[in-house]
């Protein structure tokens, strides 16, 4: 009975351990929110033009993914999430500089 119990309690424990690591990215997440909606604001002001839109929501899709897979095993190391901050970077300069490339929807 102890050795049921104990099991138990070593797989509930585990699951938690688990579901506290992938929800472990929460300055990741607020980040990309924060993408997506500069991406938005591109296009409701005319300042993105629609490929330029199309490459941006496929870089973000491609971060999405990374951090999908990051988490996948249940925790995000920290080369993992020093990776997915720099695709990050990397698409923030992006959106930067196609939202100020002078091209504007008409």
């Amino acid at each position: 009975m102890k050795k049921i119990g104990a099991i138990l309690l070593a797989g509930v424990l585990t699951s938690l351990l688990a579901s506290v690591a992938v929800a472990g990215t929460p300055r990741i997440d607020r980040r990309e929110a924060r993408q997506h909606a500069r991406i938005a604001a591109g296009r409701h002001s005319g300042a993105l033009t629609r490929p330029e839109i199309a490459r941006l929501r496929a870089g973000q899709r491609h971060i999405h993914r990374m951090e999908r897979r990051a988490g996948r095993d249940g925790i995000v190391t920290r080369g993992e999430r020093r990776r997915i901050e720099r695709a990050q970077d990397r698409e923030s300069r992006a959106i930067y500089r196609l939202k100020h490339n002078g091209r504007h929807r008409v």
